[in-house]
């Protein structure tokens, strides 16, 4: 089909297509549809197509068939233009609460243009207009001139449109419907002539257009059939009885007003495209084919050129335009077929070579426009940022290098500069001037119709936030390589590279030198910073090829879209905002903390008769099982005794002690503790603090654990403990800033009741469903001791056992917790397995499937692989069908905490509050919110973490969290 000048007058057939709302709309239809059937709609290098195959299912539809028998003469497909509209002008926050569209939808929409444009059709969008006003504009001008027009959409916005010569088809799969008089009056109350002044008055949150408070469309429209129109009902609100109807009448008329311009669609637009330039003529098999086999739509594809007579060898198949390259070989005919192309792209990536020697160093801007020119016409790239340090809040940019292709990789240095020390680049440095380089640079990282590719792109994004630049869309490798393989070794860039494609990238101490010699990136010569930094976005954009087309064919795309790569932008934020430490409090602390080991130093002294080093281990172990003769002595691989945690806890236990042997082995553990809690804490979180903003910003690690759960580290703020009162007096040195409370929300016993879903334990169902003391009632059930006025040494057997299971502990671990002996733990474990059958079984179930897979899940699909969990070594293999035990639990307690900081953002914006979440310790957030707007904070904030199962995975007990605010975050847990 392609399109041409005709005349529109009577006996013409215009179609007018709202491409805008439908890729919305086939969109969320598609994504249901990935759910139910537990896999994404994508190519096979990942690249998701599921909206735009929805959308050329129904533009086929339509221009073969037409509506109730009439094909088109005429065809305009079009599109909301990006940015502000005439709108905007009349009222500031229109549209104001629309959401950002999901990541996944974003590469789809210069692919559904390009869709139009293989049917022969133009895309049409006007700067200012929105879709709705050119429908509008082209539909009375169609009408007035004696055509039939049908109006292919399902907004309910168009409907005031409807007339004799105008209607409406609604085509979505499974809702189509034709919309006449009768439907609008069905929706509105009115006739389409009253919609508007329906709509003014009831106003849609959709577009936050405000309307009058407290009137919905029921009461709008008899309002309306009762007087008539807007004006006249505004003008005699007062005489109206009911006295809340009356005063918000009187009181919102003008806002009912502008709401009556912003939902009128205009329909005189001053048009680019004439109408009658929209004329069509018999679709071209040619280039619609190479676009529909480009997308690997093959059941749409063979359908279509049957329908047109070519087969698809006669059909010129050439490259389309889109965010992601077509497949390397076959289309999938099977099963099989995206894993078989993901092995095929793989291979591909291997044989490529890596050529250092062509990388490119870019330093004149109208060369740096050809890259980003070339990047955004193939609609992605790779890229990574140099810096001048590790950590990304205080790391100034050095760099930024770009790969569109294996092989085709540059550099451009920014901030580079000579030392007359070293001599490095014999003289000035050629550079593009930093701000017209980032200038240049901004609009490619932030538009969203190209994909950004980075590994660990959180360092990235929060280095490039400091400039004003916000990364959008990105896909991460390192995320990807997490996804598909978390328990089967590291996802550092250089390991993939030589785990995949069997090369070694240059190590960075190669370009700036190790230890004293060590050199920032900026001084490190040019030509060696472009052979690294092109050599990291050439391996990032491989493994980009290599590892997405996987996510699908292993059926781990939900995984990596809805946990993944959401997070990068939520944790980059926390890690900008930092959290507020008062100095003088850790200051104290260390004080007091230095006093208190003084005095158990003396203690151990004393009971040693003897002073050593307690720090050295040689000398505590010499002490222990040389001179004393302490029992229990064990060698590490070095032949030297060890004297590690589990050695001094099994001498305070020791039924071989007397208590007075026992108390030297608990002083040592105290002394070491607090010694340790003064020299990663209070001694040294003052040098965190970063110097311009007050506050320390830790990193998180997204990929650091097989589980899902996250890691803090420089400082590592999640090893705080909660339990110690010296841990606790820590926590409250951490502080809210003035005029603000910090807000501690804590998930309870989340993965008890995890456990509780997953093995289904009515008993402890019951429990948390009732809201009982999961420990008193576990007891009770195990025990036969009544819940009211229970032991508390009853109640904290229970709680070890009932935590310790989650763990795998072994009867050996649990008679060290609970100072008892092994049997008595023994027979605890039994019982325990025999008033809870059910859990039993999950743990024999988990263990097999996980020998038979190589992997378990948790409840939203995260695999974690454990490979050697069939080892031949029994302690090997035990260790790893505990793992295998615990990983599903765990995981989904931390897939849970995941959702929930992913979803509390808009959840926060949506309460109104300017909150911003600061800290992620295991199944605890921590929020900092103005004291005005605390209350509403937790509210939004409990109701987001309790709900955040929900839909896909909702359990069958009810998540429960609490909540606190005050000035420190010790006051507040």
């Amino acid at each position: 089909m392609t399109q041409h000048a005709s005349p529109i007058g009577p006996g013409s057939r215009v179609y007018l297509i709202d491409g805008s709302t439908y890729i919305y709309r086939a969109y969320f239809a598609m994504f249901k549809a990935s759910q139910a059937r537990g896999r994404a709609f994508t190519r096979s290098d990942g690249t998701p197509v599921g909206a735009v195959m929805t959308f050329c299912n129904m533009l086929w539809k339509v221009l073969r068939d037409g509506v109730d028998g009439g094909k088109p003469t005429h065809v305009a497909v079009i599109f909301d233009p990006p940015g502000d509209t005439f709108r905007s002008a009349i009222y500031t926050d229109y549209k104001a609460n629309r959401e950002a569209p999901p990541d996944e939808l974003i590469p789809q929409f210069p692919l559904v243009r390009d869709a139009v444009r293989a049917f022969g059709l133009t895309p049409l969008e006007q700067a200012g207009y929105e879709a709705d006003d050119l429908i509008a504009t082209y539909a009375c001008e169609a009408a007035a001139a004696g055509a039939e027009v049908m109006i292919i959409s399902g907004d309910k916005d168009l409907m005031q449109l409807i007339s004799p010569a105008i209607r409406m088809y609604d085509p979505m799969p499974g809702n189509e419907r034709r919309i006449g008089e009768a439907e609008v009056r069905e929706k509105f109350g009115v006739g389409p002539d009253k919609v508007v002044d329906v709509q003014a008055l009831a106003g849609d949150p959709t577009d936050n257009v405000p309307g009058v408070p407290g009137i919905g469309v029921k009461t709008a429209a008899q309002l309306i059939q009762e007087y008539g129109d807007l004006d006249t009902l505004l003008a005699n609100a007062a005489s109206i009885k009911q006295n809340a109807r009356r005063e918000r009448l009187i009181e919102f008329a003008d806002q009912a007003r502008i709401s009556r311009d912003l939902v009128r669609l205009k329909t005189d637009t001053p048009i680019e495209t004439p109408l009658a330039a929209t004329g069509v003529a018999p679709i071209e098999p040619a280039p619609l084919i190479a676009f529909l086999r480009a997308m690997e739509f093959k059941t749409l594809t063979q359908r279509i050129a049957d329908a047109l007579g070519v087969t698809l060898q006669d059909a010129a198949v050439s490259p389309s335009p889109s965010p992601a390259p077509p497949p390397t070989k076959t289309e999938p005919g099977g099963p099989s077929g995206p894993a078989l192309l993901a092995a095929e792209r793989l291979a591909a990536m291997r044989a490529a070579p890596f050529d250092r020697a062509a990388y490119q160093t870019v330093t004149d801007l109208g060369r740096l426009q050809e890259w980003i020119t070339a990047a955004t016409e193939q609609g992605w790239a790779a890229f990574d940022v140099e810096t001048n340090s590790l950590y990304p809040t205080e790391a100034d940019l050095v760099g930024v290098s770009l790969a569109l292709q294996p092989g085709l990789a540059c550099y451009i240095p920014l901030a580079h500069r000579a030392s007359a020390g070293l001599d490095l680049d014999g003289g000035a440095i050629a550079q593009i001037p930093f701000a017209d380089a980032l200038g240049a640079l901004k609009p490619l990282l932030e538009d969203p119709s190209v994909m950004k590719i980075a590994h660990n792109g959180k360092y990235d994004c929060v280095v490039l936030g400091r400039y004003g630049v916000r990364v959008a869309p990105l896909d991460d490798t390192m995320l990807m390589s997490y996804a598909l393989d978390s328990g089967k070794g590291g996802h550092g860039m250089d390991e993939l590279s030589e785990r995949h494609f069997g090369h070694k990238p240059i190590a960075y101490k190669e370009v700036c030198g190790s230890g004293k010699s060590q050199i920032t990136f900026d001084l490190a010569p040019v030509p060696r910073a472009t052979e690294y930094a092109a050599e990291d976005a050439d391996v990032t954009l491989r493994l980009w090829h290599a590892l997405k087309p996987r996510l699908a064919a292993e059926g781990v795309a939900t995984v990596y879209e809805r946990l993944e790569r959401p997070l990068v932008c939520i944790l980059g934020d926390m890690e900008a905002a930092g959290v507020k430490v008062d100095r003088q409090v850790l200051s104290r602390l260390s004080g007091q903390f230095a006093q208190s080991l003084g005095a158990i130093e003396a203690e151990i002294y004393a009971l040693a008769g003897e002073t050593f080093n307690i720090g050295s281990p040689k000398q505590m172990a010499d002490l222990l099982f040389g001179k004393l003769g302490y029992p229990g002595a064990s060698k590490t691989a070095t032949g030297a005794w060890s004297t590690g945690a589990r050695i001094l806890e099994d001498l305070v236990a020791s039924e071989e002690l007397t208590e007075d042997q026992r108390r030297l082995p608990a002083k040592l553990l105290e002394w070491r503790q607090l010694s340790k809690l003064k020299s990663t804490y209070t001694d040294t979180l003052p040098d965190h603090i970063n110097k311009e903003t007050g506050r320390i910003h830790t990193c998180y690690s997204l990929a650091a654990t097989s589980t899902g759960r996250l890691s803090s580290n420089e400082p590592n703020l999640q090893n705080i403990p909660i339990r110690t009162a010296q841990g606790r007096q820590i926590r409250s040195a951490f502080i809210a800033e003035d005029g603000h409370k910090l807000i501690s929300a804590d998930y309870s016993q989340i993965e008890l009741r995890v456990l509780a879903h997953i093995a289904d334990i009515p008993a402890l169902k019951r429990a948390f469903a009732d809201g009982l003391d999961i420990h008193a009632m576990t007891a009770s059930e195990m025990f036969g001791v009544p819940v009211e006025g229970m032991p508390g040494e009853v109640r904290r057997r229970a709680k070890a056992i009932n935590f310790g299971i989650i763990y795998g502990i072994s009867s050996f671990g649990l008679a060290q917790q609970l100072g008892i002996g092994r049997a008595e733990a023994g027979d605890y474990i039994a019982k325990y397995f025999e008033r809870f059958p059910g859990i039993r079984d999950y743990m024999e179930a988990t263990k097999k499937a996980a020998r038979a897979d190589g992997y378990v899940k948790t409840i939203f699909g995260r695999k974690m692989h454990f490979p050697e969990i069939n080892s031949s070594n029994r302690a090997m293999k035990a260790f790893f069908e505990r793992a295998a035990i615990n990983a599903p639990i765990q995981g989904s307690a931390a897939d849970i905490i995941r959702r929930a900081m992913i979803r509390m953002p808009e959840a926060l914006a949506r309460a109104g509050v300017r909150a911003r979440m600061l800290l992620q310790v295991h199944d605890e957030l921590i929020f900092e919110a103005a004291d005005a707007e605390v209350d509403a904070t937790i509210a939004a904030a409990v109701r987001t973490m309790e709900r955040s199962a929900e839909p896909a995975a909702a359990l069958t007990v009810p998540i429960k969290v609490d909540a606190r605010a005050a000035l420190n975050w010790d006051e507040a847990h």
